[in-house]
């Protein structure tokens, strides 16, 4: 019999995670050894690692980090939600996000080769997912910069971590409506400040869908540019975030509330889990 006591399983099991049965058995197979079996749980985790690349990660959280004159935002995400609110994936995202902004990365890929503890963020991921049991990957990483900041992260159930996560950059002093301006966007999801930052390419594609829907409508050859610049208007409500209605009040645009808050929006990036 393996030299190590009921009390010696339940310490493992609680340090890793890991399973009463496969906690036992990497017990058992060390020895007693504790830091032996840590070593076989996470071996045999990293093959299971290979197994799960082609699974869907469609939960996980969200997380943010101001560090001066940026915030960092981080997806971190896994495969179930039972995993998602467990501590030590949150923990785990604590420690991405750390040495995520610390580097001043910009895309999960600087991120992931990022310095921590001694090794790569990779380099944890993957020996953490391995504890976990799930696929974990860093999905996607923002870098934004400014003068002052609004973060909202917002939970979609109780018991879960942060599911939606915005950052807004802005100039003023009004923190309570640019944070309010931050949970529109939580909701509305646009995807540029302005009308102007919209790329010409997008644009002249929403151009010639409204022509051809209008024209297909058989409206009278005068009314089109009327039509077409309605619509394309419409388009720019949709993806324009000082275009949109203000969603605490639809009589007023975004672009009003700001303004009369004396608060000017420089940037914002906007995450949801899965999306």
């Amino acid at each position: 019999m393996a030299d190590f006591s009921l009390d010696d399983l339940k310490a493992l099991r609680e340090q890793l995670g890991t399973g009463m049965v496969e906690t036992k058995n990497a017990l058992v197979e060390a020895g007693g050894d504790k830091e032996k079996a840590i070593e076989l749980l996470r071996l045999r985790g990293a093959k299971s690692n290979a197994k799960r690349s082609d699974r869907s990660t469609s939960e996980g959280l969200i997380a943010a980090k101001e560090n001066g004159t940026s915030v960092t935002l981080i997806e971190l995400a896994c495969e179930t939600d039972f995993v998602a609110k467990n501590d030590k994936f949150i923990s785990l995202a604590g420690r991405v996000l750390e040495a995520v902004a610390a580097a001043g990365a910009t895309s999960p890929e600087e991120g992931l080769a990022a310095p921590a503890d001694g090794k790569t963020v990779a380099d944890v991921i993957g020996e953490e997912a391995a504890i976990l049991g799930e696929k974990v990957e860093l999905r996607r990483v923002a870098l934004v910069t400014g003068d002052k900041f609004a973060v909202y992260l917002h939970r979609t159930s109780q018991d879960l971590p942060p599911q939606v996560g915005v950052v807004v950059a802005y100039t003023g002093d009004d923190a309570d409506t640019a944070r309010s301006i931050a949970q529109h966007i939580s909701f509305a999801n646009p995807a540029y400040v302005t009308r102007e930052e919209v790329p010409a390419s997008e644009v002249d594609n929403e151009l010639r869908i409204v022509e051809e829907i209008s024209r297909g409508e058989g409206k009278p050859e005068a009314a089109l540019p009327k039509i077409i610049e309605g619509r394309l208007g419409a388009f720019y409500k949709q993806v324009a975030l000082l275009e949109q209605d203000y969603a605490r009040d639809n009589k007023l645009t975004v672009a009003k509330v700001a303004a009369d808050a004396g608060i000017q929006v420089t940037g914002f990036a906007r995450f949801k889990v899965g999306a």
